[in-house]
């Protein structure tokens, strides 16, 4: 059904949703957007599913946007680019509001689009050897269409410390700005998800759909055709197609010192 992701679930409704690209660090490409999308849909839509784990295979849980679907963009005509863009936005918005409790599993580094998914789970439990960044202004790029749940996550005065820059964190300093809720050693990491579990596994699931729910109406909406826009803007810069240029050539953009 997918291939770029895998999706099981146990007898006890607690869903594994499993980013499955580990030779392209699980960087979201087109595909991989669709089937997060569709994956999402589903799992919402399965009375049976009462808590989703978002995973990864491999040493990476999401190395970001894939560079080369990117470069797609820039070379396609506008209402290409316009569309990818949304689709973007609209997988994040799927699982931001997916209707079920979301964890994130963070084995490994997560940089741009990973610290996006990290942003619309729940929680997120981290392994103390993972690393991350908004690492997007190194590339010419920006964290446009994450921005909004990036903002819900960790506010602006520490979105600006990381995303300005484009600086790697470690995982305890990703815990103190508020994307990780625990960071333990990777051997660790399994068994404390699992005991994150069962206190939803312990709750009336419709109650806990409707409380999610209803934060998230309290809560300022992401301007979605915005966040699209300014990707779009961005991806027709010349420092775009500098930076992704530079990252295929191994060499360092022009502006680097």
């Amino acid at each position: 059904m997918f291939e770029t992701i895998r999706l099981t679930t146990d007898p006890r409704g607690v869903a594994s949703l499993t980013l499955a690209r580990p030779e392209k660090h699980n960087a979201l490409s087109a595909q991989m957007i669709v089937e997060l999308t569709e994956a999402a849909e589903t799992l919402g839509a399965d009375p049976a599913v009462r808590v989703v784990l978002l995973e990864a295979e491999g040493e990476s849980f999401c190395a970001g946007g894939d560079l080369g679907w990117m470069r797609a963009q820039m070379q396609a005509d506008a209402a290409t680019r316009a569309a990818e863009a949304q689709k973007l936005a609209l997988m994040l918005r799927a699982l931001n509001e997916l209707p079920k409790p979301l964890i994130a599993r963070v084995q490994g580094q997560a940089f741009g689009g990973g610290l996006g998914l990290i942003s619309v789970c729940d929680l997120a439990l981290g392994a103390s050897s993972a690393r991350f960044g908004l690492t997007e202004v190194r590339l010419g790029l920006i964290p446009a269409t994450i921005a909004p749940y990036v903002l819900a996550r960790i506010g602006e005065a520490m979105a600006r410390r990381i995303a300005l820059s484009g600086r790697l964190i470690d995982a305890e300093e990703a815990m103190r700005l508020g994307f990780l809720s625990r960071v333990l050693p990777p051997a660790e990491l399994s068994a404390a998800v699992e005991a994150e579990v069962a206190p939803f596994l312990a709750a009336a699931p419709g109650a806990v759909a409707e409380t999610k729910a209803l934060l998230r109406r309290l809560s300022p909406p992401p301007a979605l055709d915005a966040t699209s826009a300014a990707l779009v803007r961005r991806w027709e810069s010349a420092e775009a197609a500098e930076g992704v240029a530079a990252f295929f050539a191994r060499r360092r953009p022009g502006w680097s010192g």
